[in-house]
């Protein structure tokens, strides 16, 4: 995604505005036609399509914020400027934000915005659906993940023979990072861009030089595609503490020879057998169920959300891969009612926040319709699975059996089954209507997206200090940008100079002083480099010590921005980011319905305005299709197909001609939703 050139702003309309007078409404008119370069961007979103009459809303209950956000041009098409305030709660006292955008109520933390890759409009949606662990249940990566790698340590050590000295070996839950590749024959750690170019590698702990780097992964005439068998992918969180164990092995062994007989491949595969083993015995799921504070972040935002999106008339459901003993332990943590001492007591009562819940889905496989795993419900009291013909309760054969019965009957909870079961159990007719959220692009993201079409929002927890600190690098973002700037423009003078030397006929007085200002030029070349250089490695720094910015290889997006951006709907640091919540009084509902109908006036008149004026810039380019690169806001299919496959492109080959043959062609900086509005200002 390219940020467009000029100047650019943001405003939000909120759907329901504060009680108290707020001066964005008051002063907010549309005596103007849109301009032609709209960009619709981040932000957050409005979630309910409908208000319903006269319902009372309780205190406290249920997220009443949603926010969408707009990014346009400040030049309006008739030349005349935009000009809207920006107002915070701060502002406007300690009245209810109902529904607000970021500057018409609440403030929203950067972090903790919601940003969008594609139009959702959550109008269509009838059905949210969360994944638990690491979406809804946040772990403590300096409690959870140190006993996932000590319980791996000690299954290496007693059940797979590796040596003694890993027992004294400690975790740095700090050093992986998600988006890294494991290259499994070689022992290298890899960071790439979305063209998979490895732009940072590191063998066990040490750093690969440039020229290692070319030499292993750019000396060959075919491209190497790094996946499975030889690569392995870091895509969650639960593999931070497996792959920093694996680069601890690779660095023993050049060591200590003789110590582990096994090659890389091989030490990498048991590492993950051992993880397999810790999962299989219940290691894991039992210690967090002894303590699950000890090792999950409470969050008192969750039910509020959940109710929020059930009081909007949508159907929720849970589809998790953990089995129902550890999913009620967690969700009780999360969404019981909390004793005197804060502890949840436990019992079922989570389950009223959900209409379905299914546990053991073996996701992704889950998302593919022609699995025929078999759906058993669930008697959450017992755990007992029961028979079920697609959903439907079986009689048992022996009628004198007394099967228990379901808790609650507004819920129904059950294991294994696929997607087309969910479907059934919910009514869904097409599944654009349902919006999935998880934290696994592959398991959770990738699959449901491209398998059967669902929206779909990713929780990325590390983005809210990344966007916090994109907002604090802003200006050395931009300084980069000039130096790298200056390079460009001096590299171009260099070449035109060592040209004009050698083709043109000059006399040997000028001569003389072309090669001087050659030199001179060269000499300013390489300060400003080095300049540049070390303003790269310091910003990279600031993000991470090793592997620099999640979303970022240098100017390229990385591997796994570039997974977001291709198939996540949204994407957002946590869950709850899905709401902020107020509660509103009976007296404001009277005034809040008269203000919905002045919105909803006002919205009208302005989706016209808007409309006439995408078609008229649309006709502008082809009075049929449109601008070439464009369908809308999105890039078109052909617009990708380019930015994938080729390097360079351009309107005539002859335009080759105009460049030095010497040239250094760079990319522009490529910017995702959550850096358009920090870079833009």
């Amino acid at each position: 995604m390219r940020i467009p050139k000029g100047r650019s702003f943001s405003f939000c309309v909120s759907l329901f505005p504060s009680p108290n007078p707020n001066p964005i409404l008051e002063t907010f008119s549309f005596p103007f036609s849109f301009s032609s370069r709209i960009l619709f961007n981040s932000g957050i979103f409005s979630l309910s399509g409908q208000f319903p009459s006269r319902r009372k809303v309780n205190h406290c209950k249920g997220n009443n914020q949603l926010h969408s956000s707009i990014t346009m041009d400040a030049m309006g098409v008739d030349g005349k400027t935009l000009q809207l305030k920006g107002t915070n709660c701060s502002d406007l006292g300690q009245g209810s934000c109902i529904w607000s955008s970021p500057e018409g109520g609440r403030k929203i933390d950067i972090g903790k915005q919601i940003f969008c890759n594609r139009s959702l409009n959550m109008k269509n949606i009838v059905a949210v659906g969360f994944d638990m662990d690491y979406t809804l249940a946040q772990y403590k990566p300096e409690t959870f993940e140190s006993l996932a790698y000590e319980g791996t340590i000690r299954k290496l050590v007693y059940d797979l023979q590796y040596p003694s000295e890993l027992l004294d070996w400690t975790f740095d839950w700090k050093y992986m990072v998600r988006g890294l590749v494991l290259d499994k024959k070689r022992g290298n750690i890899l960071k790439m861009d979305r063209h998979k170019y490895v732009k940072v590698a590191y063998h066990g702990f040490r750093e690969m030089s440039k020229e290692d780097k070319v030499a292993t992964y750019r000396s060959t005439l075919t491209r190497d595609s790094f996946d499975e068998p030889d690569y392995a992918l870091i895509d969650t969180l639960f593999s931070l503490a497996e792959a920093y164990l694996f680069a601890q092995l690779v660095d023993f062994k050049d060591n200590n020879p003789g110590k582990i007989s096994a090659d890389y491949s091989r030490m990498y595969n048991d590492v993950r057998a051992a993880v397999d083993l810790c999962h299989r015995d219940g290691t894991l799921k039992q210690m967090v169920a002894k303590d699950p504070r000890r090792y999950i972040n409470e969050d008192t935002s969750i039910v509020p959300m959940i109710e929020m999106i059930k009081e909007s008339g949508r159907a929720t459901f849970l589809v998790t891969n953990s089995l129902w003993d550890y999913t009620n332990i967690v969700m009780n943590f999360l969404c019981g009612q909390k004793t005197m001492n804060s502890c949840s007591a436990t019992n079922f009562d989570w389950l009223q926040y959900f209409n379905v819940v299914i546990t053991g889905s073996a996701k992704p496989g889950f998302f593919h319709d022609e699995n025929r795993a078999n759906l058993f419900e669930v008697d959450p009291e017992s755990g007992m699975l029961l028979n079920t013909d697609n959903g439907t309760p079986m009689p048992p054969v022996d009628t004198s059996l007394r099967l228990p019965l379901n808790i609650d009957k507004r819920c129904r909870v059950f294991q294994g089954g696929n997607v087309g079961h969910l479907h059934k159990l919910l009514s869904i007719e097409s599944s654009s209507q349902v919006l999935y959220i998880g934290d696994h692009i592959y398991g959770d993201i990738l699959r449901s997206k491209k398998v059967l079409g669902w929206r779909t929002m990713l929780v990325v927890p590390e983005l809210e200090r990344e966007v916090e600190l994109l907002w604090q690098l802003r200006d050395t973002r931009k300084q980069l940008q000039l130096l790298r700037n200056e390079r460009d423009h001096i590299e171009d003078e260099i070449h035109h100079l060592k040209w004009c030397i050698r083709f043109d006929g000059v006399n040997d007085d000028n001569e003389e002083k072309l090669l001087a200002e050659l030199d001179k030029l060269k000499s300013q070349s390489e300060q400003v480099r080095l300049k540049h250089q070390q303003a790269q490695r310091e910003c990279h720094r600031m993000f991470h010590k090793v592997w620099g910015q999640l979303m970022k290889t240098g100017y390229q997006s990385s591997r796994f921005a570039h997974q977001v951006e291709r198939f996540a709907c949204l994407y957002t640091s946590q869950v709850t980011n899905l709401s902020l919540f107020d509660g509103v009084n009976d007296d404001n509902e009277e005034k809040l319905l008269a203000e919905l109908d002045k919105l909803k006036s006002q919205s009208e008149q302005v989706r016209l305005k808007h409309q006439q004026a995408q078609r008229e810039c649309h006709r502008m380019f082809h009075k049929v299709w449109g601008q070439l690169m464009k369908t809308g806001y999105q890039s078109s299919r052909f617009a990708h197909q380019v930015e994938r496959f080729a390097c360079l492109y351009t309107s005539q080959v002859t335009n080759l001609g105009l460049y030095s043959p010497d040239k250094y062609y760079r990319p522009g900086d490529e910017f995702m939703p959550h850096e358009i509005d920090i870079l833009a200002l």
